[in-house]
């Protein structure tokens, strides 16, 4: 017949959802507990994105310590105090 099983043989058995659990939960393994829990989801998101400030930081301080910015933004500094 066909050289491999049928593809719902691989499905969990389907028990009816609760509730609070979406219908597709039922096809998920361990009930769809782990889509829906979001427990420290909050804090790691917190985590990255202090992770992306202290790196967008970094290159800030790498950038203003060049010698280019520095004398562009001092020529900048005295034009603006040339013209008043």
């Amino acid at each position: 017949m066909y050289p491999f099983p049928p593809l719902m043989s691989a499905l969990p058995p389907m028990r009816e959802p609760s509730s609070s659990q979406s219908p597709l939960s039922s096809y998920v393994p361990g009930g769809g507990r782990s889509l829906a829990d979001e427990t420290g989801a909050a804090t790691a998101e917190y985590v990255i994105t202090t992770m992306a400030a202290v790196a967008f930081a970094g290159l800030l301080v790498v950038i203003m310590r060049s010698d280019e910015v520095k004398g562009i933004l001092l020529d900048l500094v005295r034009r603006a105090l040339n013209v008043g």
